[in-house]
């Protein structure tokens, strides 16, 4: 059995990672644009603007960072760089997680081994992955840390989901759903939330037996919500949808790297894990995704109702010391400014409604979302 070992960061470092579609600056259609845009950035990006499973979108990754505010200018300057190279391309970047109108059958799969096996297990449900979205590495000092928080921020990730979704249209419909990404997501054998873990070895365990079994075919097959990342020594959150522009990213950026935190240091002293149940998460996720920042979630420990509105300006307002320490309070705040507007996805409804035109709501994203 392999020993998979985890690579400890001492400090709580971020590292963000955003993806984002490729649409034609005319029709507003997702383009197969990923290869001419890496070609004009060079190798300056390569290590930071990265192809994934389609052609039709990319990601964008920060090096290792310290505060939030970092990340972000990390991110400010990559994108200022693809944007210029998109519209040399005649190519807009589109911030949501998923496209209006674009049919996920007409798009192309990238160029890659690995990819080209993926596809080659999962069939349609591998091809139908054109979603977007964001992912946040938080670094912590042991993998049975890693496996403790991924499961004491369980209850948590309906929150942040719920405050990114982003996803309202699915193949050129409105479906009902504020993110169609995350149920597209759980359609993938080792998508959705993660399975319940004790500790390191476990995990180890697990990964092994995936691997030994061909389930999957490496490590990097597992998509969970939430994962301990062994080779970056991180804990990543992977639930959110891509939010509408990158101020707000950095809010939820900033409220998931003071959560980890915060629950890194109840560890460290010993506070009680309380028992929840995991139909709970389950049932949270899904009012997220149906219903986005206008959802009301189920308290894991009152077993009460209560809004997504009342509960992010609370869990902000607890955060306050841990996002103090990591110099990311402003950042912070931002967050709490989610749930005094309607929501994203809501957004991209509401301009459906006023313009009548998916093309057009396309277009009004992608200008009101460039970095300057």
């Amino acid at each position: 059995m392999e020993r998979i070992e985890f690579a400890s960061s001492p400090r709580p470092t971020l590292g963000v990672e955003i993806e984002l579609a490729l649409v034609n600056a005319e029709s507003m259609a997702l383009s197969s644009a990923i290869e001419p845009i890496r070609r004009r950035l060079g190798e300056e990006y390569a290590t930071c603007v990265k192809q994934e499973l389609m052609q039709c979108y990319l990601e964008i990754n920060t090096g290792i960072c310290e505060t939030v505010a970092d990340a972000e200018a990390d991110l400010r300057r990559t994108l200022k760089a693809v944007q210029s190279a998109a519209d040399a391309e005649g190519v807009r970047l589109l911030w949501a997680g998923t496209h209006p109108f674009s049919l996920w059958q007409d798009q192309t799969p990238s160029v890659d081994d690995r990819y080209a096996r993926l596809l080659d297990s999962l069939k349609d449900m591998g091809r139908q992955l054109i979603t977007f979205g964001l992912h946040v590495h938080v670094g912590v000092d042991s993998g049975d840390k890693a496996v403790m928080i991924c499961d004491r921020i369980m209850r948590y990730l309906p929150i942040m989901l719920a405050m990114s979704a982003n996803s309202p249209f699915w193949n050129n419909r409105v479906g009902g759903l504020m993110s169609h990404r995350s149920k597209i997501m759980e359609g993938l054998p080792t998508a959705g939330l993660p399975a319940v873990m004790r500790n390191w070895s476990e995990f180890v365990w697990l990964m092994n037996h995936l691997v030994d079994t061909g389930f999957i075919n490496s490590i990097r097959d597992i998509w969970w919500d939430v994962r301990p990342h062994h080779n970056f020594g991180t804990v990543e959150v992977r639930v959110c949808d891509v939010p509408g522009n990158l101020h707000d990213t950095m809010g939820i950026v900033a409220l998931i790297q003071s959560l980890i935190h915060a629950l890194s240091e109840e560890i460290d002293v010993g506070t009680y894990q309380h028992e929840y149940h995991p139909m709970m998460v389950r049932q949270n996720k899904w009012r997220a995704s149906r219903y986005g920042v206008d959802a009301t979630l189920v308290d894991t420990f009152t077993f009460e109702e209560q809004p997504v509105r009342e509960i992010v300006p609370e869990l902000v307002r607890r955060l306050g010391d841990s996002a103090r320490h990591l110099g990311c309070l402003d950042e912070l705040q931002r967050a709490s400014q989610f749930v005094e507007r309607p929501g994203w996805a809501n957004r991209q409804l509401a301009l459906l409604h006023e313009t009548g035109d998916p093309v057009e709501v396309v277009r009004r994203l992608t200008e009101a979302s460039r970095v300057e």
